[in-house]
């Protein structure tokens, strides 16, 4: 990248960053005096989530830019696709704008099998964690997807965004984190999907431990464990929980939630599943 390049692009980061205030992008303002109108560089920075030394050698043409990077700063500093465009073009990467991937959807199959499975929660996820389906007992156990909008049935969104999945985690940071993680694996498969990079802008900018987490960069693959609820109708419940991909999909897998038969909560899901008999609703 041309030193002249990175002084453009530089010089238009810097204006950008100028035409925002902190509550247009969801930041509070600290009571202070702000020299000149617009956020600081440490505010963009941390909605990109790089350091500050990073993004002032970017501002200051002393770095070139990763398209990773350059869809970070796209959603920090609010760009609509024409100036989304102009960024990646002063950064000489070939621009994401439109490259949405493809809609997934649940083989009716699949469907059956999620309705069978009467007292354990089940569901499938998608890329990007997605909640394609789900049966009734997943409804009563988290919450009714039915009532979400497609883009808000997002596992990874609902754990770190509603307070009711938060409460309901008794182990809410292990969760959060394989969220994050199974994220930030997304990222490497699809580093320019406008889709993920709204999810990533959308959580880096309402949770802060989300933010801390990612620029972590952790990892994960997990595919069964244990996970402990408190729900507030039946209380306390402990569930294994198990994972497949679909051979269909590589990208859909089948997560069920199971309680050794005959203990506390296996007759609590019962009860919990006794009081949503209709099936669930679907998308």
């Amino acid at each position: 990248m041309p030193e002249m390049r990175r002084s453009e692009l530089g010089a238009f980061l810097k204006a950008r960053r100028a035409d925002l205030r902190p509550e247009m992008v969801g930041l509070p303002e600290d009571g202070t005096q702000r020299r000149v109108p617009g956020l600081r560089r440490a505010e963009v920075a941390r909605l990109a989530s790089v350091s500050v030394d990073y993004y002032t050698r970017l501002e200051q043409g002393r770095l070139p830019a990763s398209a990773t990077v350059l869809g970070s700063l796209s959603r920090a500093l609010r760009l609509d696709e024409a100036a989304r465009t102009y960024l990646y073009d002063l950064a000489g990467k070939p621009s994401p704008s439109g490259r949405h991937q493809p809609e997934q959807r649940v083989r009716p199959a699949m469907q059956r099998l999620l309705d069978r499975l009467d007292h354990s929660p089940a569901m499938v996820l998608g890329r990007y964690n997605d909640i394609l389906a789900w049966n009734a007992a997943a409804a009563a156990l988290y919450e009714d997807f039915a009532l979400l909008t497609p883009a808000e049935r997002n596992y990874t969104r609902l754990v770190f965004l509603s307070p009711a999945l938060r409460a309901l985690h008794l182990d809410w940071e292990d969760a959060a984190r394989v969220g994050a993680a199974t994220l930030r694996m997304e990222t490497a498969r699809n580093p320019d999907d406008p889709r993920l990079a709204d999810l990533v802008g959308e959580l880096s900018r309402r949770s802060p431990e989300f933010r801390r987490w990612w620029s972590g960069w952790i990892v994960s693959t997990d595919s069964y464990g244990t996970k402990r609820f408190r729900h507030p109708l039946v209380g306390p419940l402990t569930l294994d929980c198990d994972t497949w991909a679909n051979p269909d999909d590589p990208e859909q897998r089948l997560v069920v939630l199971t309680a050794e038969e005959g203990s506390p909560s296996d007759e609590a899901l019962r009860i919990l599943t006794s009081w949503s008999a209709e099936p669930a609703a679907r998308r």
